[in-house]
């Protein structure tokens, strides 16, 4: 063996799973390929991990920084300082998704005071909230799977992968997390997930953070109107959900209500504040037996066997000129109702942090553009909000369709692609219960043609993916805002009223946590410029 001094080496390894499934593996692994004494070697911190599926032979590519002779000195995560804010000049956020609570968070740093206001319940409480769903088949509109503090990724999810190649904004936004109580797993992984279960706890400790330092955070409490004076926004109007007291809130406003709040975009179009419609993507969930996609993703009749994690997929094809694919896939995972408003059924996934339910699903999409939507309309508005009214539109079918419950339409997969009613449907993860449907029939043509393409494509390339065993639940309509608040490119301030700072996911200006928060932080570095400018 090999004699080192003191010191860290960092090395890109391309080892089995097994050899990749333990600190202690991997030292073992390392040892021998670079002639060390394994008993030098004090830590091995895994910096990067992805799986190698594409071959029979799977492989784990790990970049690792070893300890040679020594121990860590530092914490796994960066550290952000957050000072104390409270005689800081004032910056309104409203909603608390990842897209409010990065801002407030990124305005302490900038030495702000944030006040941010949310609609719905404490993180805690919508998890009661959400348990009646399925108990009452009723879907509280102030309190569920997209409203309240988290947002929509907080009990749907909590998947951080981004396709956004500013990556020092990533890794910012991950070490934020670790920094509140998330697993530094995530630093390393390919495709990053806190799981369902552990994110509350991690929103939690960002509220304290935010509290602690002099900020203010105010849950049922709703948005009503913008202040506006001379094209400055100076603050808000909202109503206090448990006392209906009408609130007023000053200061520049960060506006992150996330892609749900109908609400707020019928008030911005009424009143004639710049809007654009905005492409989506719509269809359903497909929910498969886990153990089938293992068996398909990893090559093998045995499944993933003891060292791999529950398989993933991801798939993508044109038909027609429109693309269809995946979308938010759920390795072992569940099925939700995620309606915001009664006479609604809307459906999404989610995965708990160990992704060992015995179901995995994903978005299956079709891309839908505005003049998709004008066409489809009854009424043929051709309008700022026809994209919106477009899935209001398919949600109320889907209610319909459910026996006006939330029990989700829902048809197997082969039946679906060969138009046959599904006279039976598999054990199904979503709660509230599926009920057998024609989806081929009712849903819209463009949309139903194209999933049915798609599916014989995607069974090609992966054989037996399209199975009856498969089941289709409808409908998936929130992959996207529907709309978007224009902004200024530099200021990213409204491209007419200063002062006001559309953000996030809802604002059109990003898809998924990480997006929203990084869109958050940097909303909050203008907002922060702006409130210094100003003479008060």
């Amino acid at each position: 063996m090999g004699i080192f001094a003191n010191m860290i080496q960092e090395f890109q390894i391309r080892v089995t799973p097994q050899e990749a499934f333990t600190e202690e593996s991997i030292k073992r692994y390392i040892a021998t390929e670079k002639g060390l004494d394994i008993r030098t070697l004090n830590q091995v911190r895994v910096l990067r991990r992805s799986i190698d599926a594409r071959q029979r032979q799977i492989y784990v590519n790990l970049s690792v920084r070893v300890y040679i002779n020594e121990f860590p000195q530092d914490e796994q995560f960066t550290r952000t300082e957050y000072p104390n804010v409270e005689k800081g000049k004032e910056v309104v956020v409203v909603g608390e998704g990842p897209g409010g609570l990065f801002a407030a968070l990124r305005l302490i740093e900038k030495g702000v005071r944030p006040i941010v206001i949310e609609r719905g319940r404490n993180v805690r409480e919508r998890k009661k909230d959400l348990a009646l769903i399925k108990k009452t088949q009723q879907v509280d509109e102030l309190s569920n799977y997209s409203f309240g503090e988290g947002g929509a990724g907080a009990y749907s999810d909590g998947k951080l992968y981004t396709r956004s190649k500013k990556r020092g904004n990533v890794e910012k936004i991950l070490n934020v997390f670790c920094q509140h109580g998330a697993s530094t797993s995530i630093l390393a992984d390919a495709h990053p997930h806190i799981g369902t279960d552990k994110l509350p706890r991690v929103i939690e400790n960002m509220r304290n953070t935010i509290i602690n330092c002099g900020g203010e955070v105010h849950f049922l409490t709703k948005m009503t109107e913008l202040l506006i004076r001379e094209d400055h926004v100076i603050g808000v109007k909202a109503v206090d959900l448990s006392t209906q007291k009408e609130l007023e809130f000053h200061g520049p406003v960060i506006l992150a209500t996330g892609h749900s709040a109908r609400d707020v975009y019928r008030y911005l179009n009424a009143t004639k504040i710049e809007l654009e419609a905005k492409g989506i993507a719509v269809g359903v969930r497909l929910e498969h037996p886990s153990e089938l996609i293992d068996k398909i993703q990893y090559h093998n009749k045995n499944g993933r066997g003891k060292y791999l994690p529950t398989a993933e997929y991801s798939f993508v094809t044109q038909v027609d000129g429109r693309g269809v694919y995946s979308f938010c896939m759920c390795p072992g995972g569940f099925v939700i109702p995620a309606a915001t408003d009664k006479e609604q059924i809307v459906v999404n996934g989610m995965s708990p942090s160990n992704r060992g339910t015995a179901w995995s699903n994903s978005g299956m999409v079709v891309e839908v553009r505005p003049k998709d939507c004008v066409q489809m309309s009854t009424d043929k508005q051709d309008d700022l909000l026809s994209v919106m009214r477009f899935q209001e539109q398919l949600e109320k079918t889907c209610w319909m369709q459910g026996n006006m419950k939330q029990t989700a339409p829902a048809q197997r997969m082969d039946d679906f692609v060969n138009n046959r009613l599904s006279y039976d449907l598999p054990r199904s993860s979503y709660a509230p219960g599926l009920i057998s449907s024609p989806l081929h029939f009712w849903l819209p043509d463009f949309i139903s043609k194209r999933l049915q393409a798609a599916f014989k494509v995607f069974g090609r390339n992966a054989h037996g993916f399209l199975t009856n065993e498969a089941v289709m639940i409808a409908a998936e309509t929130r992959t996207s805002s529907p709309v978007r608040i224009i902004r200024n490119r530099d200021t990213l301030q409204h491209i007419r009223l200063q002062g006001l700072f559309p953000c996030g996911e809802g604002a059109g200006y990003a898809g998924g946590i990480v997006s929203a928060g990084i869109d958050g932080e940097r909303c909050a570095e203008m907002a922060a410029s702006y409130v210094e400018s100003l003479n008060v």
